[in-house]
């Protein structure tokens, strides 16, 4: 009786390579309307492979999503996160305070941007449905208010996400119908390695 034959290694130069041109894009652009264009191509380039995330990165949580740390510059002009979502998760409405890029690698992603409005918040077009290799991209600047949810009911979706510092230290806001912000720090799920940036 032959046994089945093991996942293969995750491709990590595939990663690696994206991570080198991103630190190469941020060192020689310092305009974000820049960054986010050239950042889209590399990250829809590298979404468009499903060969390289490890597994550990990859793993659902019963009750919410997940936030994975995969790379954080040293400098803190960027990080690689990706994040896990179950059936029925979705983030509430929240902000980012810097630029960020999302890309799907499985699955698929639900994002309803918000503006603020005399009377609360104001949803900002229909919602927006992103499949594998699509990519989409936040700012103060072009938006940065938004929900986002696990658009497959019965299966768990990874995106990709790229963020102009070390997301998981921002302090950032969650918003109430309102309009009203209650500060937050997201954290990671899982860091294998010391986040050194982390708040004390």
């Amino acid at each position: 009786m032959s046994s089945a034959a093991p996942d293969p290694a995750p491709n990590l130069a595939r990663l690696r390579g994206f991570i080198v041109r991103m630190a190469d894009l941020v060192a020689h652009h310092r305009q974000e309307r820049d960054i986010l264009a050239g950042g889209s191509d590399l990250l829809a380039d590298l979404v468009r492979h499903d060969d390289w995330l490890p597994e550990r990165y990859a793993r659902p949580h019963p009750d919410r999503y997940q936030q994975y740390l995969l790379h954080c510059d040293s400098r803190e002009r960027f990080c690689v996160v990706s994040f896990v979502w179950g059936p029925g998760q979705a983030t509430p409405v929240h902000d980012h305070r810097v630029w960020g890029l999302v890309g799907v690698l499985r699955g698929a992603e639900e994002a309803q941007g918000f503006a603020r409005g005399p009377d609360g918040l104001i949803p900002v077009g229909p919602p927006q449905i992103l499949g594998p290799g699509e990519v989409d991209a936040v700012s103060p600047r072009i938006g940065d208010i938004h929900r986002v949810a696990n658009a497959v009911p019965d299966g768990t979706s990874i995106s990709i996400h790229v963020y102009g510092a070390n997301i998981g230290a921002v302090a950032r806001s969650v918003l109430d119908d309102s309009g009203a912000a209650h500060p937050f720090i997201s954290g990671y799920a899982d860091c294998p390695l010391p986040n050194l940036w982390q708040p004390v």
